[in-house]
């Protein structure tokens, strides 16, 4: 089995999506790129239900390489990060939060300074048809700079050298566009400025990690 670490590894994410609150029903997925191959979570199979033998592992091109079953609908999504980015890792997830947020606002603004964890204001994509050539290029477009974007009326995507790296910052998003949420319902949210959040790149970057 091409790939086996790798896709133990969406395996074992997959199974706390809906746990941790970042997904319903058989929304959403994971990818990870070795080299010029990527392995991917399948295509509407429940998460408790994916198996490391279920991931497919595809070409850049997306060239199908290994697969039990249909990748990710979102595969173009996928690809198009890992080809404009230097993304190891894509998490794609359907959160209450987050996707509230993209359905109303243009860019998740920097309501705390962890938002600089993600690069900084997180911007929301045009709304466009899940799966198509239009959300892929949209979400790179708005990947420049960030590790992060909302999809109107749809989701988030997270970005990260590692799965790791990239599922804590879908976790994060979430618990960011909560505060946001919250604090918009209870008025107008004060926001950090732009030259703080970029100031604070480097201390969050390497907080718990010297």
């Amino acid at each position: 089995m091409q790939l086996g670490g790798e896709r133990e590894a969406l395996a074992w994410y997959a199974r706390h999506l809906i746990a941790d609150g970042l997904a319903v029903g058989t929304a959403g997925n994971l990818s990870i790129r070795a080299g010029e191959l990527v392995a991917i979570t399948p295509s509407a199979v429940p998460y408790e239900k994916v198996t490391p033998e279920l991931c497919a592992v595809v070409k850049l091109d997306g060239e199908v390489i290994e697969a039990e079953t249909e990748p990710s609908l979102e595969l173009r999504l996928h690809l198009a990060v890992y080809g404009g980015t230097a993304a190891g890792a894509v998490v794609h997830t359907h959160p209450a939060f987050a996707t509230a947020v993209g359905a109303v606002f243009d860019e998740l603004p920097g309501v705390h300074y962890l938002v600089a964890e993600l690069g900084g204001p997180v911007r929301v994509v045009a709304y466009a048809q899940p799966g198509s050539a239009n959300l892929a290029e949209g979400v790179v477009t708005a990947l420049t700079g960030r590790s992060a974007a909302l999809l109107r009326n749809h989701g988030a995507v997270t970005t990260g050298e590692s799965l790791e790296r990239a599922y804590e910052r879908a976790v994060l998003l979430e618990w960011l566009c909560a505060v946001w949420v919250r604090a918009a319902a209870l008025g107008d949210p004060a926001v950090i400025a732009p030259e703080d959040l970029t100031r604070l790149a480097d201390l969050v970057s390497t907080y718990g990690r010297r």
